[in-house]
């Protein structure tokens, strides 16, 4: 097997040279599988490997170790349901929230607070000469509700003060390595051992253990930047990462004067986020330490902000707590945490089974290269395939000569294939078994990308910065016009506490529609061109959102409430990313197109297509075109109905949401309160008001870059598609790919665990870590600069199993394009994309299957492919799959998880695991 030459930063020394000169080529980084005697060497495939799936089914559940009771009592995934306050007795049959009561809203008005956007985490350099850290990772005390229980130490959390000062202290102790930390001990272990009444083992890191979970290439992608979170039950922020931000509350619409520098719009939040509290609307009760679990325990939602070719690491600690049961009966206290959908090594993508517990922490390193980077512009000649930066700044690359590289013309170029820049990305958690509870109740962040294509600064011009809409005030990362929205259904009992039904597994839909965090707030814009990132959070619940402008009048196209003198005009949009991806053209949804061919250019005028959980789309909106002007009103509407978790039921049209001709009301019955007359989450959910705005609008023209259209040639490009369905040279590429076919569906499943994944041809399994369903090997290993390929290409086909359902399935690690959705080319928004999320379903503009074109390249190890309607993924509608160096011929060991440490057992695998069900697309496909 081919090795590439490293240059490891890894010892104290070379790092402190670093910050000085470049360091020098050193030794290689070792590639090869885990020696014999190491814990987590691998293993031969079994004798008998049917009997080796068999015995699976006798073997314990592979996250039992998660929900240790005292005196030795294992517990199990009903552990932490026992507090829930609406078990299965004391249910409804009513949808919405599913089998839930209407949430109270508290006098809470709609559009009456302002949107909280995201703050940003902050990473800074990773400097081995910082002195060692002073304080501990604080352990759980008794202290005041809301913020930490009264009585209970093992109920309770950290204190506030106490967390702000550990992690506001400057670098990481322990210093991060290679291989997990298994020398230091949880620090927690006093209250750990007093609640379990035993011993505990567990290191300080929960990291599984040896060199198949060590961080690949870990010498040649050395973390350059890091940052500590940990997630933590709901508390009041202290402004920890004020200094942080990379604007400083000092220039632009976050300085004095700008649209943002007020952050929460109250008297004492200018220029910080102290003071903000958890509430999802000023008249509601603040949420709890055992109802919201975010990172850092506070609000604002957070946000990662990274730039190509700078590795990065997140040291995230679980200050959770340690009894599985404070939960107010819903998520579970271990964590594992994916970043959704980043080109990074295995050991970092938070798999399901390499969760890690409270007190404990896990160093997430992810390299931020592109992918390609073994394979195409290797020798970083390529000015498309770069990064931004500051004139004068200097800083670490691997490249044709790996070294410090000072800022040139703006930024400095990187290896890989530029076609492979992503953008708008989120972390969230992968608890197996556990992740719908857990993402719901706060385990989420989202994460920017940057790069010389997407700097996210307007006013630079150099041929290769695509000059979106986001400021110039900084060389690049500027916010002011580009803004992250998080969308997700939420519900609430009579207490005010969130509420999550963990009991349904069809899915969970609550009755409310927060933005940020907030029950419908409004944000202020500028009379100018904006970015919205926006990302569909929820459980199950998909969306459909359309954006109109409110006229004083009957002068709009939709009439308004009865009596209201008010009427609607629709605001028309261009999208120009999917997923975490731009894509090749921009898409206009102004009714100028038939974009997926069904012979009705309306349905998608300043209406966006349907959105799966976990899918974004990244759209612009001028707020000085299509007649609108300082003073105005636009909101985001939802159409997207629903009855159950099963997926949509129907979009309602625009004028009866707009004239409230569709309204959900409440009604009382004999069982309480239900909402009536249509689903709670269809209508307004987000306010955006128009300023004046006395700048100059330097962001580029998104109509310059659509597709070709009836009248016009087609436009400029954006970033293109490494392949294309039409293209002969890759139809030959296409018909020689492995094969694979998933079906998503209820075969061969339980009533306790319903959900099944069928795989090329074979029975349905539910999710079992131990099982491997899918093995595709890289094409090469590391290799030196020079090479040229594209990777291990597959095609995967799709396939919904039925009987009305909808699943957005989701495949880890590597971009897909799609080649064809029910036999047919899929629609624009889709045709010029780049997924890591693909919606197969009875929705309208969904079909039953899609056929997706993936590469494999870089990094190997074990990968995740699930339903994204997070309860059927728990339930159990997710399959393991491993990339494996050339060569390999054994199985990777799957890690068990304890407060002892990390174990392993023998992995089995299915018939087809390598082999797949034939070459090249099965589908053929059609115009």
């Amino acid at each position: 097997m081919s090795k590439r030459v490293h240059y490891p930063l890894c010892l104290s020394a070379a790092l402190a040279l670093l910050l000085a000169a470049e360091v020098p080529a050193s030794p290689i980084d070792d590639v090869e599988q885990p020696e014999p005697g190491d814990p987590s060497a691998y293993n031969d495939v079994p004798a008998d490997p049917a009997t080796a799936l068999n015995n699976l089914r006798l073997l314990p559940e592979a996250n039992v170790g998660a929900f240790d009771l005292p005196d030795g009592v294992e517990g199990d995934r009903n552990t932490p349901r026992q507090d829930n306050s609406r078990p299965p007795a004391l249910q409804t049959s009513f949808n919405y929230p599913t089998n839930g009561a209407p949430s109270p809203m508290f006098g809470a008005q709609p559009f009456s607070q302002q949107l909280l956007l995201f703050e940003e985490f902050g990473p800074t350099r990773l400097d081995p000469t910082t002195p060692s850290g002073l304080q501990v990772f604080p352990a759980p005390s008794t202290g005041p509700a809301p913020q930490q229980d009264p009585v209970n130490v093992s109920r309770s959390a950290p204190n506030g003060p106490l967390l702000d000062a550990f992690l506001k202290e400057p670098g990481l102790t322990p210093y991060p390595s290679q291989y997990a930390n298994v020398v230091d001990r949880n620090p927690w272990q006093v209250q750990i051992e007093g609640f379990l009444n035993r011993h505990i083992g567990a290191s300080a890191e929960g990291r599984p253990p040896g060199k198949g979970w060590s961080h690949q290439r870990w010498n040649e992608f050395y973390p350059q930047a890091a940052y500590k979170t940990a997630q933590a039950g709901a508390r009041i922020n202290g402004g920890l990462r004020d200094a942080m931000q990379m604007h400083h509350y000092s220039v632009g619409e976050f300085g004095p004067g700008g649209l943002y520098y007020n952050t929460a719009g109250q008297a004492n939040t200018l220029g910080t986020t102290k003071g903000v509290d958890t509430r999802f609307h000023p008249n509601m009760p603040l949420q709890d330490h055992k109802s919201l679990w975010t990172f850092d325990g506070t609000l604002p939602a957070k946000l990662l902000m990274v730039r190509y070719g700078q590795p990065l690491l997140m040291r995230h600690y679980n200050a959770l707590p340690i009894d599985p049961a404070a939960n107010h009966g819903f998520g579970l206290h271990t964590i594992s945490t994916h970043e959704h959908n980043g080109h990074a090594p295995a050991e970092s993508d938070g798999y399901a089974n390499a969760f890690f517990f409270p007190g404990q922490y896990y160093d997430y390193r992810w390299p931020i290269q592109l992918a390609g980077y073994d394979s195409i512009n290797t020798r970083a000649e390529d000015p498309r395939a770069a990064f931004p930066c500051t004139p004068g700044e200097k800083l670490w690359v691997n490249d044709a000569e790996p070294g410090l590289k000072t800022c040139n013309n703006g930024s400095i170029r990187i290896r890989g294939d530029w076609r492979e820049t992503m953008s708008t990305h989120w972390f969230h958690d992968h608890m197996l078994d556990f992740t719908a509870q857990n993402v719901y109740k706060g385990n989420a962040a989202m994460m920017n990308y940057y790069s010389a294509l997407d700097r996210g600064n307007e006013a630079f011009e150099d041929g290769v910065n695509l000059r979106l809409p986001s400021g110039s005030a900084l060389s690049w990362g500027n916010r002011d016009y580009d803004v992250n929205l998080l969308i997700a259904d939420k519900a609430w009992g009579a207490d005010g506490q969130l509420w999550f039904n963990p009991f349904n597994t069809d899915g969970f839909l609550g009755d409310q529609v927060l933005v940020n965090w907030q029950y419908k707030p409004y944000l202020d814009v500028r009379a100018r061109s904006y970015r919205l990132r926006i990302l569909n959070g929820s459980v199950s619940r998909y969306f459909k959102l359309a954006l109109v402008r409110e006229i004083k009048g009957s002068g709009g196209e939709f009439a308004g409430p009865k009596g209201s003198g008010l009427s609607y005009a629709r605001v028309p949009f261009h999208m120009i990313a999917n997923d975490g991806n731009i894509m090749e053209h921009s898409v206009p949804f102004d009714g100028s197109m038939d974009l997926d061919a069904d012979g009705d250019r309306q349905n998608h005028n300043a209406i966006l297509p349907t959105q799966g959980i976990a899918e974004r789309f990244d759209i612009i909106v001028n707020f000085a075109k299509n007649g609108i002007k300082p003073g105005d009103k636009l909101f985001f509407v939802n159409l997207k109905a629903h009855d159950t978790g099963k997926g949509p039921k129907e979009d309602i049209p625009l004028a009866d949401v707009l004239s409230e001709k569709y309204l959900a009301v409440i009604k009382q019955t004999s069982k309480g309160p239900q909402w009536d007359r249509g689903d709670p989450a269809v209508g307004k959910v987000l306010q955006l008001n128009v300023k004046a705005y006395s700048g100059q609008d330097l962001a580029m023209d998104p109509a310059a870059y659509e597709p070709a259209k009836p009248g016009k040639a087609e436009g400029k490009i954006m970033i293109p598609l490494k392949l294309h369905r039409d293209n002969p040279a890759d139809l030959a590429r296409l018909a020689q790919a492995r094969h694979r076919t998933f079906v998503f569906g209820r075969s061969d499943g339980t009533d306790q665990v319903p959900w099944t994944i069928k795989s090329d041809g074979g029975l349905g399994y539910n999710m079992d870590p131990r099982r491997l369903s899918a093995a595709p090997q890289l094409a090469t290993g590391p290799t030196d600069g020079g090479y040229a390929g594209v990777g291990t290409l597959e095609v995967w086909k799709i396939q919904n199993g039925g009987n009305g359902w909808s699943h957005p399935v989701h495949v880890h690690f590597e971009e897909g394009i799609i080649l064809s959705r029910g036999g047919k080319a899929p629609p624009e928004w889709e045709k010029w994309a780049r997924k890591d999320v693909y919606r197969i379903g009875s929705e309208s503009d969904g079909l039953d299957n899609v056929e997706v074109a993936i590469n494999f390249r870089e990094f190997a190890g074990t990968y995740m492919e699930h339903c994204h309607n997070t309860q059927h993924e728990d339930n159990s509608m997710l399959l393991r799959w491993d990339i494996e160096h050339p060569g390999q011929l054994q199985l990777m060991p799957t890690p068990l998880p304890s407060w002892d440490g990390v174990k392993y057992i023998n992995s089995a695998a299915l018939p087809t695991w390598r082999s797949g069900d034939g070459k090249g697309p099965q589908v053929k496909i059609s115009n």
